[in-house]
């Protein structure tokens, strides 16, 4: 478990089926997802019981947490590239690919140029979300990239609007689009990779 507190705040990294224990912390994560994209954002996504979750949230996924003594705040959803799930008529893999592939409907098929990778040392970062308190981003986006790179990951993914690429860029990472910024029902989206920094050198705000 990674962990960054400060403020009251704690930013952990929480691994399935590793910390199962904690998974009451994961479940208030999807309730947070649930009253930000579906509620807030009036994003169609499935959710039941008041969480929202899909096909991606599996037994191998990391999820970074902000909470504070338990209260979520934020968080993130990581997964390696090269994991598969189902074994019906379609099989999915992570987000950007099988947008890319047409898998997701609603989903544009243009956000990258070429094929996205699946290898074991390219993970996607998805469902990123913090409320509005100063730093909280930065620190979720830190505290993957620390455990990223304690997992011997070498490039990040990423899909959202086009502010998360520059937020990336304040922090001092060099990200590189993967293609043009596209449209649907949901807003504006870009994806763009990320070198996977060493934890020493912790990118400075510029």
């Amino acid at each position: 478990m990674n962990d960054f507190s400060h403020d009251g705040i704690s930013v952990e990294v929480l691994v399935l089926p590793r910390d199962m224990h904690r998974f009451d912390l994961i479940a208030s994560f999807l309730r947070f997802r649930k009253q930000i994209f579906v509620d807030r954002m009036a994003w169609p996504l499935h959710h039941a019981e008041g969480i929202e979750f899909e096909q991606y949230d599996t037994f191998d996924t990391a999820y970074v947490v902000a909470h504070r003594g338990g209260e979520v705040v934020g968080g993130a959803r990581l997964k390696r590239t090269d994991k598969s799930y189902g074994n019906g008529v379609v099989v999915y893999s992570y987000m950007i690919r099988d947008a890319h592939l047409g898998l997701l409907p609603g989903m544009p098929t243009d956000l990258c140029d070429d094929t996205p990778p699946v290898d074991e040392h390219s993970w996607e970062l998805t469902r990123f979300a913090a409320l509005p308190v100063p730093g909280l981003a930065e620190r979720i986006l830190e505290t993957a990239n620390a455990y990223l790179f304690t997992v011997d990951a070498t490039q990040c993914l990423f899909l959202g609007p086009p502010a998360f690429l520059r937020m990336a860029l304040k922090l001092g990472w060099h990200p590189e689009p993967m293609g043009a910024v596209v449209r649907n029902d949901d807003g504006r989206f870009l994806a763009f990779s990320c070198e996977v920094l060493p934890p020493d050198a912790r990118p400075a705000a510029h």
